[in-house]
């Protein structure tokens, strides 16, 4: 190989000084500004090409005008002598070529910043932060329940990291989220499971995390445990425990997830929460509106309190102690217990479980007084065998069958109508499945099946093989069809409809279903409170688990006398003979009416008096 010549050298040099970026650049034209200064300085001191009129001039003056020659080409308007024009027209090129070479740099600098912030790979310097890994339409809720949430919070910020572009995010936030307050929402454009893009997002710095699989993802589970384990075992990560919630699809990950994430990690399994939500659904209209009450920051919200006063007394007692505050269980040696036995002494150390509008709110009253002969005696008639239709399929469905399994009497029947092929089931024991290859949107289909004869129907998102609004406009089309069999035959059918889009339920609306599952938003809104209150996880786990207390709508009239005006204590009173706690009621006369919350009102003001009405429902807390 022949030894490189001084040129190729200098260029070598010169290509690898260029590359170190904005700043090596603007050092070389520095440079060579120094150098030009100094060159053209010399030559005329030596030369004595000095000005006519200032024949006199010192070398520091001959260099300081050379410099303002550089800087600015019409400095050189006045020169006299035509040879010290020359030496000075010499600078002044070189100055034009510097200049408009360091214009260029800096705008060039300037334009890739301005690229780089718009593609949100800036570091997040926040701290205390919300922070929200991944990208679906779960989100949406996610921020606007945080967003109220954080109203009370001093300079509350949102930072959201996502493999979509930054401008992008921050333009469907904007347009799908109305109630952002004072919250600063930030995005980023990473890569939620790679080391280095977490860092963007500081992470350490972190109040709390929720993990959210990619828009479309092949494996969203997959997914969401791969960067729970990205944050876990990051060995630059904080010595602090991480608060992280996360949402599964299929409970079947659950063993893994929880192996990464240990004791940092908390999981929503959203297959077993719709699963179960939908089947309770199907048999207690107006249920899912109890949980979104509960579950969102908008309205009543559940806390925890200590209350000194109440030390020795039983847990009735304290149910009838607040009068605009709903106390639901008790928290004993770190143990939760909804719906305990009324006589549950209330001790130092324990805490109460209550649903108020807002924490300020639960503040003690004046002892109720509860009508003991508005009380009724009426008891509920023996379960016998339930008829349900399922229109559609997905995933969750082979959960559900599970779920409705375990409340259904023996003898009961599920007829399922889809365009799938029938899943291998197993065999159930209170329940007989029938699969229907069918098109649920066909008029002929549903009129073949005799809708009538069913004493629920379920129709259920194709979330599987559609996108979001396709899925739900099939939906749309079956509860249509429905609507029109009952306005024909003036039947009363009762229908649990799932949509995914919680725009899509005013749509709805018209068909006069019974209930509405919306399950991203039901998902979202419980990634949001145990990303508040990680204290929170232990009350759902109790209240969605089929061992634990769960929420039923029961006819008022197996509470209260009808027609007699009563207060809620009265109706407190009635559930403790049945070893309920009750939560609120449901008016019927207001069960379609959206501004209304259908009819459903969770922790009433006690002191008011009530008369209610044949088809009424009292919410209460009850061992399934």
């Amino acid at each position: 190989m022949d030894k490189p010549t001084f040129s190729e050298r200098f260029r070598y040099w010169f290509d690898n000084w260029m590359s170190r970026g904005t700043l090596a650049l603007m050092a070389l034209l520095a440079i060579a500004t120094v150098v030009l200064v100094l060159v053209v300085g010399v030559v005329v001191a030596v030369f004595r090409q000095t000005p006519e009129d200032d024949p006199q001039r010192s070398f520091g003056d001959i260099l300081w005008g050379n410099l303002m020659r550089t800087l600015d080409p019409g400095t050189m308007g006045g020169d006299s002598g035509w040879g010290f024009r020359i030496f000075m027209l010499v600078v002044t090129i070189g100055g034009l070529i510097i200049v408009a070479s360091l214009i260029g740099i800096i705008s060039g600098a300037f334009d890739s910043k301005v690229e780089e912030l718009r593609k949100g790979r800036s570091k997040v310097l926040e701290k205390d932060h919300t922070l929200i890994l991944g990208w679906n339409s779960k989100v949406f809720p996610v921020v606007s329940e945080i967003c109220i949430a954080n109203e009370s919070r001093r300079r509350p910020v949102i930072v959201v990291l996502a493999d979509k572009d930054k401008v992008e995010m921050e333009d469907e936030l904007r347009a799908q989220v109305s109630r952002i307050g004072k919250t600063k929402i930030i995005c980023r454009t990473g890569d939620p499971m790679s080391l280095t893009d977490l860092e963007i997002a500081n992470p350490a710095s972190a109040r709390s995390i929720i993990l959210l699989a990619a828009d479309g993802s092949p494996d969203p589970d997959a997914d969401v445990i791969k960067t729970a384990l990205a944050l876990t075992n990051n060995p630059r990560r904080k010595p602090e425990k991480f608060h992280i919630v996360g949402a599964l699809e299929s409970s079947a990950n659950l063993e893994a997830a929880t192996l990464v994430g240990r004791d940092e990690a908390h999981w929503v399994l959203g297959d077993d929460l719709i699963g179960r939500i939908t089947v309770q659904s199907c048999r207690q209209s107006g249920l899912s509106v109890v949980y979104s009450e509960l579950l969102d920051f908008d309205g009543d919200e559940i806390y925890f309190t200590t209350q000194p006063a109440l030390y020795g007394k039983s847990y009735f007692d304290a149910q009838l102690a607040f009068s605009d505050s709903t106390v639901m269980g008790l928290v004993k040696a770190g143990v939760v217990q909804l719906n305990p036995h009324a006589d549950a002494v209330y001790e130092s150390g324990d805490q109460l479980i209550v649903i108020a509008e807002d924490d300020t709110a639960i503040r003690l009253a004046t002892r109720g007084i509860p009508d003991a002969t508005a009380v009724s005696t009426s008891k509920a008639a023996a379960p016998s065998p339930e008829r349900t239709l399922v229109l559609g399929y997905n995933a969750g469905l082979g959960r559900m069958l599970e779920q409705m399994n375990e409340y259904v009497a023996s003898g009961s029947e599920v007829t399922v109508v889809s365009n799938a092929a029938a899943p291998d089931y197993p065999k159930y024991d209170n329940l007989t499945v029938q699969f229907t290859r069918g098109d649920a949107t066909n008029r002929a289909v549903l009129d073949s099946l005799k809708v009538d004869t069913y004493d629920h129907i379920i129709v259920l998102a194709d979330k599987q093989s559609l996108d979001m609004q396709r899925a739900d406009s099939k939906t749309l089309i079956t509860l249509l069809q429905l609507r029109d069999i009952e306005s024909q035959t003036g039947l009363d059918l009762n229908v649990v409809s799932e949509m995914l889009d919680d725009r899509n339920r005013e749509l709805a609306e018209v068909t006069n279903a019974d209930d509405f599952i919306v399950s991203d938003k039901l998902i979202s809104l419980m990634l949001s409170q145990v990303s508040e209150n990680m204290e929170l996880t232990k009350v759902f786990e109790d209240l969605f688990s089929s061992s634990g207390s769960e929420v039923y709508l029961v006819p008022v009239e197996e509470y209260v006398s009808q027609g007699v005006g009563v207060t809620f204590y009265t109706v407190l009173e009635a559930a403790r003979h049945r070893g309920e706690t009750a939560l609120g009621f449901r008016i019927a006369a207001n069960a379609h009416k959206s501004d209304r919350r259908y009819g459903v009102t969770v922790n009433p003001l006690k002191t008011e008096v009530r008369t209610f009405s044949p088809g009424d429902k009292i919410i209460v807390l009850a061992q399934g």
